[in-house]
């Protein structure tokens, strides 16, 4: 329960990362939020063969790390935990898709062994993006900018509590299974039969958790609005951020570039 606790809760560090400084840090949600839905669009809606055309876009979250001043080594260990749910998903294919598409020597490759490390990569893309989109800009202002772009004002909020109740209810788990092994002597009151106890306490002492919460944010004057800390807007700069990834993105969907590269190559050699 501590490594699951101690997993989680570092995910607090990208709201820290979020009160970066740096000029990607000041862009308006609403951009940043748009450019990575159509980086996740564009990479999704690849065929599910589509391996090569995919690292091109490798270039996006290698971009938002340098720009943003993030911690790479953090990012590649956050994405890494969500590999083998990946792995899971296409570990099947090459049982069911056994068509040879690709000779490399004496080496024939499946389509099925193409498509379970299509997935694999998109899952890095997508995840890394969804990753640093946090990063960059801090949950609360992700919801905030979803919000503001026409999103129903109670779907987002429920997001945002959802996002705040998976620590409180991280916390309180913890607690309850650090409690329930001090109060054991050798090992006895550890069987399967305490757990049905354990989470009717955690049930009780999240709910309690969460009404003082609540009551909290009644007595700061919450109403359902969200309020920035920094008034920003959608300038010149947002739209230029956009429009030249959204552009880069087009083009790397519509043409594979890597295989581009590879004919304009053999052609030179040639």
């Amino acid at each position: 329960m501590a490594s699951i606790e101690g997993t989680i809760l570092d995910f607090k560090r990208l709201d820290q990362l979020a009160r970066g400084g740096t000029p990607l840090h000041r862009i308006d949600a609403r951009a940043k939020v748009l450019v990575a839905l159509v980086f996740i669009l564009s990479v999704v809606s690849f065929d599910r063969y589509a391996l090569t055309a995919l690292f091109p876009f490798l270039l996006y979250p290698a971009v938002v790390l340098a720009l943003g001043n993030l911690p790479a080594d953090y990012f590649v260990k956050k994405v890494a935990l969500f590999l083998p749910f990946a792995l899971a998903v296409g570990m099947l294919n090459p049982l069911f898709d056994r068509e040879v598409m690709v000779r490399l020597g004496p080496f024939d490759i499946s389509g099925g062994w193409v498509s379970c490390a299509s997935i694999v990569v998109r899952a890095i893309l997508t995840i890394s993006a969804a990753l640093l989109l946090v990063g960059v800009t801090g949950f609360p202002e992700i919801c905030r900018a979803l919000e503001r772009l026409g999103v129903p004002q109670t779907f987002a909020v429920q997001l945002l509590f959802l996002y705040r109740y998976i620590f409180v209810l991280t916390e309180e788990g913890a607690r309850s299974s650090r409690a329930r092994e001090l109060r054991s002597f050798g090992g006895k009151g550890l069987g399967i039969r305490s757990y049905g106890s354990l989470v009717g306490h955690l049930l009780l002492r999240t709910w309690m958790r969460a009404d003082r919460i609540h009551m909290a944010m009644l007595a700061r004057g919450f109403t359902g609005q969200f309020h920035a800390l920094q008034p920003s807007r959608f300038g010149g700069r947002e739209l230029l951020y956009l429009l030249g990834w959204s552009a880069l993105f087009v083009v790397l969907r519509l043409r594979n570039v890597p295989d581009l590269l590879g004919s304009l190559v053999t052609g030179a050699l040639g």
